[in-house]
């Protein structure tokens, strides 16, 4: 799968000027909508003027406005496609054999570590291992499963990790205790959920620095978070992968272990030596006395004192 248009703005803003970096990050805020309107309506929302949306457009390889349009169109139809809407399609979860998914799968992998700078890997997961933050972890219907095994994987390696389950309204009590040093991982795939997105903009304007980890065609939550990871999801079935965000998963834990290796492993020990505490399994060693003689009691001590007389 090509690299998505929102992906490619957003690797490129260094490349922008600076009006066209306004335009850029005006449509990744509000993508791919904001840019299916006019060039009178998409510039006055970026604050530049009509001329800086054409000049962008053409920076982003568009040798015209209703061109770029066209493509966004095309990613608005990827965005909300469902599972229905692809066997409806055409497209059958028998037409792709195991062996072409689980290819499939491994390039998803490989183009979303091609296409993810190192540098913001690394910038994440050295946020993650910082102890002075609160992190917490959220997902979506499918997605949660992710963080929830993040999170497990977190709490072993450093304190302060909450992973937010249950439903919406139990979710607003965690938003309370979170401030600006705190940090929420938000997993988001198509098709997008409100829910999470209400949450994570609550979080973002209480200062909490957001990381989303999304697909392709970037989550609506891009727009309030610091660091977005995007992961190729699309296989030859009606259904989504998500392989390759396991892997960002579990490339980020990696990260967190060797930020303090030391940490990591005084804090596993610890956990090891409390379930060989708890192994049922495990041979007992006897309590003290047991299976052993009772020793001699001794003499009433003012047997052996002498009468005074």
């Amino acid at each position: 799968m090509p690299q998505s248009l929102a992906e490619e703005i957003r690797n490129r803003l260094s490349e922008f000027t600076t009006t066209e970096r306004r335009a850029a990050l005006a449509l990744l805020a509000n993508y791919p909508v904001l840019g299916l309107g006019t060039v009178a309506q998409f510039a006055r929302a970026a604050g530049v003027s009509s001329p800086t949306i054409l000049r962008f457009a053409a920076r982003i390889g568009f040798s015209s406005y209703p061109a770029l349009q066209a493509r966004l169109r095309s990613e608005l139809e990827d965005q909300i496609n469902s599972p229905l809407a692809r066997v409806k399609g055409g497209q059958k979860a028998g037409d792709a054999g195991i062996s072409t998914i689980a290819e499939a799968c491994l390039t998803n992998i490989r183009e979303t570590f091609r296409h993810l700078p190192a540098s913001e890997m690394e910038a994440v997961a050295a946020l993650l291992a910082d102890e002075r933050r609160g992190l917490f972890l959220l997902g979506g219907r499918f997605t949660d499963a992710l963080a929830r095994y993040m999170g497990a994987h977190l709490r072993i390696l450093r304190r302060g990790v909450t992973h937010i389950a249950g439903q919406e309204g139990n979710w607003r009590d965690f938003l309370i205790d979170m401030g600006r040093r705190d940090i929420l991982v938000v997993f988001d795939i198509r098709r997008y959920q409100a829910d999470l997105a209400r949450l994570a903009t609550a979080a973002a304007e209480r200062g909490v620095t957001i990381i989303l980890i999304t697909d392709s065609w970037l989550s609506p939550i891009a727009s309030v978070a610091t660091h977005v990871l995007p992961a190729r999801v699309s296989v030859p079935s009606p259904w989504d992968s998500t392989a390759a965000l396991m892997t960002i998963a579990e490339a980020l834990v990696a990260g967190v272990t060797n930020a303090d290796p030391e940490r990591a492993e005084r804090r596993m020990a610890m956990l090891e030596a409390y379930r060989d505490d708890s192994d049922p399994a495990r041979p007992q060693q006897p309590d003290a006395g047991e299976d052993r003689p009772a020793p001699l009691k001794s003499p009433d001590p003012q047997a052996d004192r002498p009468e005074r007389s």
